[in-house]
């Protein structure tokens, strides 16, 4: 189908294709963009010739120390110059980047580094503590360890290891790129929440990334030279794309290591900050800022959001402050977004919680997913009346290869064609999709997906602990927190405090519950416990 009569000669040559790459954005950018601004961090300035040399030389650093193609090299950095380099220089040399969360504790990142099998790993000072105890767990060698020390932040070297700008002084800066050969090769490793403890490794290919990275520039209505501020983590879902994004556009990204009102308004207004992703709670953040933490500017400064509805009076809030905000919604397996809720001029009449409900919707697909719509369990399209619920399910070039080391799983996932969120939807006539519950139970605190199971997993190590069920409560702050209900072992009477403390022990910090309720479970006449009631429950305390 789609071939013409007589194709002779008409094939894929070196001339006429090229396999999809963000790398081809940098090499680029490295000439067209040569003397612009690439990368801002304090006084840490470089232009795109120095990006690109820079990349280069972290590329033959890794390629010298061992590391092949199909290697795995991880991360455990804040937003950071270094970790905008290792989103090219990792791929450079032909291995997969691991973008692991900061937040996480030893034994998770332990599971992921031996998992994923790191040749390296790219370590700030401020978490090196946590990657020398994780890699003292597991069996097997080491991964060589680069530390990224940050004076200015307070975390000067500690001399155990190889400094990051020692290592790129050592190193050749004319290295070849190692290109992919097939844009099906891996780019990216990202561990996701599930509903059981252990993380799932999303396999990210160089099209998806490409693809991802480039339709946003669409979504975002983008013009040149935008000025990128960094919120969305760079260990999710790599930052969205939007690193890969800026050289394409010639856009400079503006890195913030910590993520503070004050650091916000002053990128803004010092740096002239355009854009930026990030989680309801960034918004609300901004909202509630004391007027001495504020900056006064004057441009529009355009917001995705993502994690949660934004409030609505979050959104009446800020939009007169300056900011135009437009909420997408994707998850791990999808490179981050996968639809926004678009707007048009037959919308702009509506003002204050009309906007705000439209605004509050998950929106359609955007333009590298080829479908995003909402089913029943049947995979059967549902009515698009509002009322009807149904899963998420999406295809598209923006869609993982699937789990690493999970066949089972990527199944799973992928059964009927499509990619299954479970993520519980309805649909409105205007096709577009609004969550009504998050089917796998995940906890979504501050944009960081939390395993409800995992945490009740701990509390039900606890000697006095007979039963534990963990939903989400609604939080003003984060947006949900982990709220846990406890039956007690007959006798015994530990407190609140006792099973938080008890779970801070395992749990990192924004998985331990803030909230403990002791009580009798709910349960069927199975004995599941009834996890909708407990949701009331914690909804109304």
């Amino acid at each position: 189908m789609g071939w013409m009569k007589d194709e002779t000669g008409l094939d894929k040559v070196a001339a006429n294709y090229v396999p999809l790459t963000p790398l081809s954005g940098l090499r680029r950018a490295a000439h067209v963009f040569a003397g612009d601004m690439a990368i801002v961090y304090g006084t840490h300035r470089k232009t795109y010739a120095e990006y690109h040399d820079r990349c280069t030389r972290l590329a033959s650093a890794l390629a010298t120390r061992g590391v092949a193609p199909g290697d795995v090299v991880a991360t455990v950095l804040p937003n950071i110059p270094a970790h905008a380099e290792a989103h090219f220089g990792v791929p450079a040399c032909g291995a997969v980047l691991n973008a692991i969360n900061t937040r996480l504790d030893v034994g998770t990142v332990a599971y992921i580094l031996e998992h994923g099998e790191a040749r390296a790993v790219l370590v700030d000072t401020q978490f090196i503590t946590l990657v020398e105890q994780a890699i003292a767990r597991n069996d097997g060698p080491p991964p060589i360890v680069i530390e990224v020390p940050d004076d200015d932040a307070g975390f000067p070297a500690t001399g155990r290891h190889a400094t990051y700008e020692q290592v790129l002084d050592d190193a050749d800066p004319d290295f070849e790129w190692i290109m992919p050969g097939d844009e099906w090769e891996s780019i990216a490793l990202n561990y996701t929440s599930g509903t059981t403890g252990r993380p799932k490794g999303v396999v990210y290919h160089h099209r998806g990334a490409y693809l991802n990275a480039m339709g946003q520039v669409i979504s975002w209505g983008m013009v040149l030279r935008p000025r990128y501020l960094t919120i969305v983590p760079l260990f999710h879902c790599n930052g969205w794309c939007h690193t890969w994004m800026m050289p394409m556009v010639g856009g400079t990204i503006i890195c913030c290591r910590d993520i503070t009102a004050p650091a916000i308004f002053d990128a803004i207004a010092d740096e002239g900050a355009t854009h930026f992703g990030g989680a309801p709670i960034v918004l609300n953040m901004l909202v509630n800022a004391p007027e001495d933490e504020r900056r006064s500017f004057d441009h529009t400064v355009e917001v995705f959001t993502a994690g949660a509805p934004p409030a609505p009076a979050t959104l009446a809030k800020i939009e007169p402050m300056g900011f135009h905000v437009t909420q997408v919604y994707g998850l791990t397996e999808v490179y981050g977004p996968a639809t926004e809720c678009t707007w048009g001029p037959h919308l702009d009449h509506l003002q204050g919680d009309a906007r705000a409900a439209i605004k509050a919707r998950q929106g359609v697909a955007m333009p590298f997913m080829e479908h995003i719509t909402v089913v029943d369990e049947q995979m059967t399209q549902i009515p698009m009346d509002g009322r009807a619920q149904g899963e998420i399910v999406m295809r598209g070039n923006g869609t993982m290869k699937g789990y690493y080391k999970n066949p089972k799983a990527t199944a799973e996932a992928f059964k009927g064609g499509y990619f299954h969120t479970g993520d519980i939807a309805v649909q409105y006539p205007d096709r577009y999709i609004q969550i009504a519950d998050r089917a796998k139970d995940i906890i979504i605190s501050g944009g960081e997906n939390i395993s409800s199971v995992e945490i009740e997993g701990v509390l039900m190590g606890h000697p006095d602990v007979l039963l534990a069920a963990v939903v989400a409560k609604p939080d003003d702050k984060w947006g949900e927190v982990p709220c846990a209900f406890v039956e007690l072992k007959h006798g015994t009477n530990p407190t609140e405090a006792d099973l938080i403390a008890y779970c801070r022990e395992t749990l990192a910090g924004f998985k331990t519950p803030k909230k403990v309720v002791f009580q009798e479970l709910p349960k069927t006449s199975t004995g599941k416990i009834q996890k909708f009631e407990l949701r009331n429950h914690a909804a109304a305390l």
